[in-house]
């Protein structure tokens, strides 16, 4: 079984309207990232994002410097591992 790593942010209420100056850098880091498997925001619309890591020392690098949790629009994060059956 292959071992990965969920990241998952809860975003405050207002993250659409207050995204918009670091949604650019928030999404290039995630791109540049070799570490990520995949990822996006959960909800229609976005109350948080789910992203899978190749390793958890990887999320939790990418949550100290993601521009939205620097800037406040993450309530809360946590890592976990993920067992991928399928």
């Amino acid at each position: 079984m292959r071992q990965l790593t969920v990241l998952v942010y809860e975003y405050v209420p207002d993250v659409l309207e207050r995204r918009g100056p670091y949604r650019e850098e928030h999404l290039a880091t995630l791109r540049d990232d070799p570490a990520v498997v995949m990822g996006g925001a959960l909800g229609d619309p976005p109350h948080g994002a789910l992203f899978v890591f190749e390793t958890s020392e990887a999320a939790e690098a990418f949550v100290a410097r993601d521009p939205y949790q620097a800037a406040g629009l993450v309530t809360a994060w946590r890592v976990e591992p993920w067992a991928v059956a399928v």
